[in-house]
C-alpha cells in the first residue's frame, strides 16, 4: 500500500492508535514492533475493539480488507506523519521544532501557551518526543490549526536529523546543550554535534532559528540563517535580566524595539529564565504582542514533576524528578543556593546514561553541594551516588522506597527541599511521606 493510499484512508478516520488498550472506534491501528512485542499479532483484536483499519506488515495476520499491508509498520508510520504535515503546510501551517539537554518540556509548555494568544497551536503532549511521538504528534493536527510545538528528544547522533525530514520544521531553538545522554552520543562533542541536526536542517531547508545568545558554540550560526537571538547577554535581540528577591522568577525583559517589560511568573529557578525568553522570542517573531507574551509566561504554571512547587505543611518542596542530568543537577544545586530559606534539604537520585564520564560527572555533583550548600542536609539516593566521597558526611540510601521510610521516621519542618533524578529513580515517590 502506497502513503498516498493510506492517507485517503487517513483522512477517513483520521485517529491514530498504537496500543490496544486505547481503542477507539474508528481510529487507524498501527501494529509496531519491539523488542518485547509485536504488534501484528495484536490487529485482530484492534479491529475486534473497534478500530477501522489495522496497518500491519506480516502476510500471515491478513484476514481481509480491514488488514493495509506495509513494508514496515514503524516507517507508514512516520512517512504518513510527514506527507500529512507537509498537505497542511500547503495550507499555510507553520512548523516550531524544539530540542536541548535541559527544559525542552517547559519551554514546549511555555511556547504552546504563547502562540495559543493568537493562533489555534497544537503542542507535543506529555514528553512524546521520539521516532514515535512525534509522527503521532504530527497526526493529531487538524486543517484548523496554524502552529504545531513539536518537541524533538534523542540519544544519539543522527536523531534529530531524522526527526526533522519527518517534521519540516520551519523553526526551530535548542534549550541548551548541556551533559545528556553522553553514553549514547558519544561524549560532549557528540551532544553537540547532535543536538545541532536542528540548526543544520533548517539552513538546508531555508528555515528560521531562535538562538540561545548565551551559548558561545551556536554563535558560527549567525551567518548561516536567519536568526533572532534571545538570553542573559545584553547583545541578545530579546534581553531578559532576572529580578531578584523573589521566591518565584520574577524578571524583566527588552523587546527588539527597546521596550521593556516586567513579569512575575509562577515558577522557581533562574535556570527557567532562558526558556521563558526563549518563548518570548517566538512570540514576538510570529506577531504575539508582548502584553498576550506577558500574560500567557504569568499563568504558566509547572506540573507533572518539572519545577513543580508543592507546600507540605511548613515545607517547600521542588519537584523536578521528571529527569536529570549533570547539566540540570548543577542548575539545580545552584539555584537551592542562592534561594533563601531557614532549612534546606536536597534528595538526588542517580544519574542514567553517563557511560564512562557517570563516576566522575556524579563525584562532580558531590562536590557542588559541598562548595554550594554544605549546610544543607543531604540524601543521595542509588548505586552511582553510593560510589562517590564527601567531607559532610551526606546520607546514601538505596532508592526512593527507602528514603520516603526515612522522611516518614524523620519528617524535616520548615525546610525547602529539593527533589530530583533520572525518571529510572522514581524519585516522586521519596516525597510520599511528606
Amino acid at each position: 500500500m502506497t502513503i498516498e493510499q493510506l492517507y485517503a484512508h487517513f483522512i477517513s478516520n483520521p485517529t491514530v492508535c498504537t496500543d490496544t488498550r486505547n481503542i477507539t472506534p474508528g481510529c487507524i491501528f498501527f501494529a509496531l514492533k519491539g523488542g518485547n512485542f509485536n504488534g501484528n499479532l495484536f490487529a485482530k483484536d484492534a479491529l475486534n475493539k473497534g478500530a477501522a483499519f489495522a496497518v500491519v506488515d506480516e502476510a500471515a495476520v491478513v484476514e481481509g480488507d480491514q488488514f493495509l499491508l506495509v513494508t514496515d509498520v514503524l516507517q507508514a508510520l512516520q512517512d504518513l506523519a510527514a506527507h500529512h504535515r507537509k498537505i497542511l503546510g500547503a495550507s499555510g501551517l507553520r512548523v516550531i521544532a524544539l530540542t536541548g539537554s535541559n527544559g525542552k518540556t517547559t519551554t514546549k509548555e511555555l511556547l504552546a501557551r504563547v502562540l495559543s494568544e493568537k493562533f489555534k497551536t497544537l503542542a507535543t503532549d506529555g514528553n512524546l518526543n521520539n521516532h514515535i511521538g512525534v509522527p503521532l504528534t504530527l497526526l493529531k493536527l487538524k486543517a484548523e490549526h496554524e502552529i504545531a510545538v513539536v518537541e524533538m528528544g534523542a540519544n544519539h547522533q543522527k536523531e534529530i536529523e531524522m526527526l526533522c525530514e519527518i517534521a519540516q520544521p520551519d523553526f526551530g531553538l535548542i534549550t541548551n546543550i548541556g551533559l545528556a545522554h553522553l553514553e549514547g552520543f558519544g561524549g560532549p562533542e557528540g551532544v553537540f554535534k547532535g543536538k545541532t541536526e536542528m540548526f543544520r536542517h533548517l539552513i538546508s531547508h531555508k528555515g528560521f532559528a531562535f538562538l540561545l545568545e548565551d551559548e558561545p558554540r551556536v554563535h558560527a550560526f549567525k551567518n548561516q540563517i536567519p536568526h533572532l537571538t534571545y538570553g542573559l547577554s545584553p547583545s541578545a535581540d530579546i534581553y531578559g535580566e532576572l529580578i531578584p528577591g523573589h521566591e518565584f522568577v520574577h524578571y524583566k525583559w527588552k523587546n527588539i524595539d527597546g521596550k521593556i517589560f516586567e513579569v512575575h511568573s509562577q515558577m522557581i529557578g533562574s535556570y527557567n529564565l532562558p526558556n521563558m525568553l526563549a518563548a518570548t522570542a517566538c512570540g514576538v517573531k510570529l506577531g504575539v504582542t508582548p502584553e498576550q507574551i506577558n500574560r500567557a509566561i504569568s499563568n504558566y504554571v509547572p506540573s507533572n514533576n518539572r519545577s513543580q512547587i508543592e507546600k507540605r505543611g511548613t515545607n517547600t518542596l521542588i519537584l523536578d524528578c521528571y529527569n536529570a542530568n549533570p547539566s540540570s543537577m548543577i542548575a539545580a544545586i545552584e539555584n537551592m543556593a542562592v534561594t533563601p530559606a531557614k532549612n534546606k534539604m536536597l534528595i538526588l537520585g542517580d544519574m542514567f546514561e553517563l557511560g564512562d564520564s557517570s563516576h566522575a560527572e556524579h563525584q562532580r555533583i558531590v562536590d557542588f553541594i559541598s562548595e554550594k550548600t554544605p549546610a544543607a542536609k543531604v540524601i543521595l539516593v542509588g548505586k552511582n551516588f553510593f560510589a562517590t566521597i564527601d567531607k559532610h558526611s551526606f546520607l546514601r540510601m538505596n532508592d526512593s522506597e527507602e528514603v520516603k521510610n526515612w522522611l516518614a521516621q524523620n519528617p524535616p519542618s520548615e525546610s525547602l527541599i529539593l527533589i530530583k533524578g533520572s525518571r529510572g529513580m522514581k524519585m516522586e515517590i521519596s516525597a510520599e511521606s511528606l
